[in-house]
């Protein structure tokens, strides 16, 4: 999530209606104020776990914290900066809800733009009635819309980002995997490639989660997380296959009334894709949360292909012998190319 910095302090309605007039809304005040107060109420994690008012089980996972943290930095190269070396409890189970829509007939999302931050398809608000008023509005313009708290995000490096008490209902390999994913965007970052970016990001994690997880000795521990990762590849599959099959329906200009009654056929179709798959996991699955509510055309447009480009990543670190030093040196060369270039080297069949 990107946020613009505005002084704290501004709270007269004059100078907030004439930001509003250049920023292009109220909405850009709410994200920065909301910004402010994550940033407010950081801690450094070495004072939160020597204080003796500090509650076990959240002094135990921010020991984990500061380990896996000095594991990024140490032996994984990733920046050693200020981010994740803090802890902020918001009093809340989210920090942000995200709102994302779509019209329709239509798998593409919605996308809002703003003076500094460019283009984005979501809108996010720090406080949830106003997400949920923003989604009512767009509902009534016909659109399709999700609302989703969200546990955890990124500034880039903007900001030293904290461990938020959001995050720490995660295991700790959980923990490990968002802080090595965050900290290879702050280390390189492509402007708008969505795919390099992330695909690259899932290559450092995979790769870190293991190496951490090796260094303890916790081999049953590799192996449920390599599990589960099979698994959200398989869900992810079915959510592409969905949105790719309405994308397909979407284009064909038949009747309106026969497509949302095929539309809703692609969904059912879906759902019973998804329940399959779960029986024989078992029947249980930690994805049950994403189906259990409606299932509409802006939870497809949040779904990237950002998986494609993982195996042309894979090639590269392998190609390096695993050495992550010699893998970041080229992948920043390869973050110079063109986007196509790009592309044809990292996401196309080796």
């Amino acid at each position: 999530m990107h946020s613009i910095s505005i002084n704290r302090r501004i709270c007269a309605a004059a100078a907030a209606a004439f930001l509003c007039s250049l920023l292009g809304g109220c909405y850009l005040l709410q994200s920065a104020a909301g910004q402010w107060q994550v940033l407010s109420k950081r801690r450094p994690i070495s004072r939160v776990i020597a204080n003796p008012a500090t509650p076990a089980q959240v002094r135990s996972q921010l020991e984990a914290v500061a380990q896996i943290r000095e594991f990024a930095s140490r032996r994984l190269g990733l920046p050693d900066n200020g981010s994740y070396r803090s802890y902020a409890d918001l009093g809340r189970r989210y920090v942000v809800w995200n709102v994302v829509a779509a019209p329709e007939f239509s798998v593409d999302p919605k996308e809002w733009c703003y003076p500094i931050v460019g283009c984005v398809a979501y809108r996010g608000y720090f406080v949830e009635r106003r997400a949920r008023r923003f989604a009512e509005q767009l509902r009534r313009r016909g659109f399709d819309v999700t609302v989703d708290g969200v546990a955890a995000y990124s500034t880039l490096g903007h900001f030293d980002d904290p461990i938020l008490n959001t995050m720490l209902g995660w295991s700790d390999v959980e923990l490990a995997s968002i802080i090595f994913h965050e900290l290879t965007h702050q280390m390189i970052y492509v402007p708008n490639d969505a795919d390099f970016n992330e695909a690259l990001a899932v290559t450092v994690e995979e790769e870190g989660v293991r190496r951490w997880l090796e260094s303890q000795g916790r081999e049953q521990d590799l192996e449920r997380h390599r599990e589960y990762e099979e698994r959200f590849a398989q869900v992810l599959h079915l959510l592409t296959r969905a949105r790719d099959e309405l994308r397909t329906l979407y284009a064909s200009g038949i009747d309106h009334t026969e497509m949302r009654r095929e539309k809703s056929a692609v969904y059912a179709a879906l759902r019973k894709s998804y329940s399959d798959l779960r029986l024989s996991w078992g029947g249980h699955a930690p994805f049950d949360s994403w189906f259990d509510g409606e299932l509409n055309n802006a939870n497809l447009a949040s779904i990237a292909t950002y998986y494609d480009c993982v195996p042309g990543f894979r090639r590269e670190l392998a190609a390096v012998g695993g050495n992550l030093d010699a893998f970041y040196a080229r992948v920043r060369e390869l973050a110079k190319l063109d986007q196509h270039r790009r592309d044809s080297l990292l996401c196309g069949q080796p």
